[in-house]
């Protein structure tokens, strides 16, 4: 993904200042919040950032919970790419670092006009999300024998 987004940022056609900028941050630092729309994705430069998201328990209280880390080279905030949209997680800087924050909009527009590119672009996406969600599937799985380990369910078997 770094490639093409590199040739992209590169294009005089997508301007610096107007479809993209450059955001520096210190760790702690919120980058986006659970629920807030979101019209733009990021690109980690530099740094580690942390996804979380939050968790309603029986008792009205809410708990942050850990989702991954994520690295330079990491794009995040992908959602937004052809409507803005409510942010579905919480990013939180591990590290300070910076990120390319790109404008949603202007990037699909960008694509459209550059078909070549939008095609190597989505590919990469996809690729992105496929590998998430294989990890998430995991996770689910590892959860759910933690769980019924936890409850003995052989005794109800």
């Amino acid at each position: 993904m770094k490639s093409i987004l590199h040739e992209i940022l590169e294009n005089p056609q997508f301007e610096e200042g107007v479809a993209w900028k450059q955001r520096s941050f210190k760790a702690n630092e919120e980058i986006v919040k659970q629920g807030e729309l979101g019209e733009s994705l990021f690109v980690i430069e530099e740094g580690t950032l942390r996804v979380t998201g939050s968790v309603e328990l029986d008792d009205k209280k809410n708990m942050q919970t850990g989702i991954c880390d994520l690295e330079k080279g990491s794009v995040f905030g992908e959602t937004c790419l052809h409507e803005s949209s409510p942010r579905m997680a919480t990013v939180i800087a591990v590290t300070d670092g910076c990120v390319i924050e790109v404008d949603g909009f202007r990037l699909s527009v960008f694509l459209d006009a550059h078909p070549v590119l939008g095609y190597l672009f989505y590919k990469n996406l996809f690729e992105i999300s496929v590998t998430r969600l294989n990890r998430a599937n995991q996770r689910v799985e590892s959860l759910m024998a933690w769980g019924l380990k936890v409850h003995d369910i052989d005794k109800y078997l």
